[in-house]
Order: structure tokens, then C-alpha cells, then sequence
């Protein structure tokens, strides 16, 4: 019996398949490259949007922060009016004292 020796592969082929496989990978890599540009992109806008976002929180919490302390001027200009109010009727008094007619 003959041993068979084995048949090489064409050397053809062999270029060929390595020439496919370097056009795919380059094909791949450019589709990669192309979606990581649209992804950097996207992410860029969201994170504008995010700074934006919390620019206008900062500055509704900076308008808004001084709000709890309208109660307490609300409290000390119901105290001046009613003190007001007081002098007022005091000096109607004094006037009607002084002239000699009666308050109104």
C-alpha cells in the first residue's frame, strides 16, 4: 500500500480567504468606529441636557429657598400693623384731646 500524500490547499484559496477575512475585519472595524462616534455623540447631548437640567434646579432652588421665611415676615408685619393700628387709634385720641372734638 501507498501512503497518500496529503494534498495541499491551492495557494489560491489561501489568498483569497485571508483576503476576505481582512476586508471583513476592516468592514467590522469601520461599522465599530462609526457606532462608537454616534454613541460619544449622544452621550455628549444627554450630558449637556443633564447640566442644563441642573442649572435651572440650582437656580428654582435659590428663588424658592427663602420662601419658608415669609410665614416669619408674614407674623412680624401682622405685629407692626396691629401696633400700627394702636398708634393710630392713640393719636386719633390725642387729636380729639387737643382740639376738643370728638374721635371719628
Amino acid at each position: 500500500m501507498k501512503a497518500r500524500k496529503p494534498q495541499g490547499v491551492p495557494e489560491a484559496t489561501v489568498v483569497h480567504y485571508w483576503s476576505t477575512a481582512l476586508v471583513a475585519g476592516l468592514v467590522v472595524t469601520g461599522v465599530v468606529a462609526v457606532l462608537l462616534n454616534i454613541l460619544a455623540s449622544t452621550a455628549e447631548a444627554i450630558q449637556g441636557g443633564a447640566a442644563e437640567i441642573w442649572r435651572v434646579g440650582k437656580l428654582i432652588a435659590n428663588n424658592t429657598v427663602h420662601i419658608p421665611l415669609l410665614a416669619r415676615t408674614n407674623q412680624q408685619a401682622a405685629a407692626i400693623l396691629e401696633t400700627a393700628d394702636g398708634i393710630a387709634a392713640a393719636t386719633a385720641r390725642i387729636g380729639a384731646a387737643v382740639t376738643g372734638k370728638p374721635e371719628l
